[in-house]
């Protein structure tokens, strides 16, 4: 499989005191992620046969933002009406269903929040994500051939490869949401995995393309469930690394590592303190509360060539400035010597990273951070220019319905809004009349849980 052109996320402003020189002082402790694996694939001439299981045997066109329906949205397949199946119940009786054998496991990977930290791991920065209680299941077994057959319970769909063909086939000769598992196998056996035919299928419990990492988990659950079936040993390093490649180089959907560390090293009550420079993480315990989620329903639509923008714009202004990344540059550096889109783009970043020290060190002196929160959506909204109106719209009946803090999360252009300090309750009645004033559609409201990262189930 030939990597797909690469767009880039995007990042925007607020304004704090830190600087990036505070930065290079934090000391972060626990395990170092450093680990890196090849990111090319030679073409080959194999072919790609993606059916639907029953029925029509046309393939499933989707756009852009359909990459992110496979088994990324509220699960759907294989429910009775009135029931709230599981995403482990559907993914085993799926798996039962269409292959007619129990599956070798069952291994989960969670969804994450943000917490806040935006635009900054492709940027060598600092970030504070944490995994939730929602996550991506999937059902795996060993084949006899060389045949990996996934089936998506969410878009009811089947996609079917020969390893040759993952191993030699561009992405485009695959449906779009079959990038994500091929993508991840092809990316396994580049790192030296012996990766056999599979059978593989897939449930969620994750809202789509909403900001809260449903394409990481989907990855991130396929990449530990082949490890485990294949012997392979990788590390949890390789494993995000894998993730993150079958997502940027097949997927062709820009990202940085942040997304995949956090489903991995995720752990209950405690936020992930990721420094994308060492690849160090640190576990902040995460008392405040409550959490809760507002999902806008606004997708990311159209949104990679956006992020690609800011992605080159933050590498123009570190080029200006003369530094390797964003992530040493100052704030004086970026006020004096930057002009435009880019001062705004830099400006962001420099103090997005300054706001995670500062919430990293209220967080474990039990302090609020309702203050830094707000400041980031304000840089992200008015710097980086990634918001929308449903999301400041949420931002603001958070704040009005006695959220100590809130703000966008995930990359923006739509999803979700993350709220500190008032219940789900709380919110859910005055965030349902704001939007119908305003026109839009009802937002989803429910809270969150810091969780423990990916598994295996059984």
């Amino acid at each position: 499989m030939r990597p797909s052109t690469r767009s880039a996320r995007s990042s925007a402003t607020s304004k704090t005191t830190a600087s990036s020189g505070d930065l290079s002082q934090m000391k972060v402790t626990t395990q170092s992620l450093q680990a890196s694996l090849p990111c090319m694939m030679q073409p080959s001439h194999s072919i790609v046969s993606v059916a639907m299981p029953t029925g029509s045997r046309e393939p499933v066109t989707k756009t852009l933002s359909g990459l992110l329906q496979l088994g990324l949205g509220p699960v759907t397949g294989g429910q009775m009406a009135g029931q709230a199946a599981t995403p482990a119940t559907t993914a085993s009786e799926r798996f039962r269903d269409l292959v007619g054998a129990a599956p070798e496991g069952l291994w989960r990977a969670p969804g994450r929040v943000n917490l806040i930290g935006e635009h900054t791991d492709y940027n060598f920065g600092l970030a504070l994500p944490f995994a939730i209680d929602r996550a991506t299941v999937v059902a795996a077994r060993r084949r006899q051939d060389n045949l990996v057959r996934a089936f998506s319970c969410t878009l009811e769909s089947q996609a079917i490869a020969s390893l040759d063909d993952i191993a030699g086939k561009a992405p485009s000769y695959f449906e779009p949401w079959a990038r994500f598992p091929f993508g991840v196998i092809w990316a396994m056996a580049r790192a030296g995995a012996a990766v056999p035919g599979l059978d593989i299928v897939i449930a969620s419990d994750l809202p789509i393309g909403g900001g809260l990492s449903s394409s990481a988990a989907l990855s991130i659950a396929v990449a530990i469930a082949v490890n485990d079936i294949a012997a392979a040993g990788l590390s949890k390093a390789e494993i995000a690394r894998a993730g993150q490649q079958a997502e940027s180089e097949v997927a062709g959907l820009p990202c940085g590592l942040m997304d995949q560390l956090a489903v991995l090293e995720g752990q209950a009550g405690a936020a992930v303190l990721i420094d994308f420079l060492s690849l160090q993480t640190e576990q902040v315990p995460l008392g405040l509360g409550p959490l809760v989620v507002i999902n806008t329903r606004v997708e990311h639509a159209n949104a990679a060539g956006a992020y690609a923008d800011r992605r080159n714009a933050c590498e123009e202004a570190a080029r200006e400035l003369g530094v390797p990344s964003l992530r040493q540059a100052t704030l004086e550096q970026v006020e004096d010597k930057l002009a435009g889109e880019l001062r705004k783009r830099a400006r962001h970043v420099v103090t997005e990273d300054g706001r995670v020290v500062e919430a990293a060190a209220c967080l474990r002196n039990g302090q609020p951070i309702g203050d830094l929160l707000v400041a980031s959506h304000a840089s992200l909204r008015n710097d980086y220019e990634v918001s929308c109106a449903e999301l400041d719209l949420a931002v603001d009946v958070a704040l009005g319905s006695g959220a100590d803090g809130a703000r966008l999360t995930g990359a923006g252009f739509g999803g979700c809004a993350i709220s500190v300090g008032a219940t789900a309750e709380d919110l859910v009645t005055a965030m349902s009349g704001a939007f119908a004033r305003a026109g839009f559609p009802q937002p989803e409201v429910f809270a969150v849980a810091p969780t423990d990262g990916a598994g295996r189930l059984a």
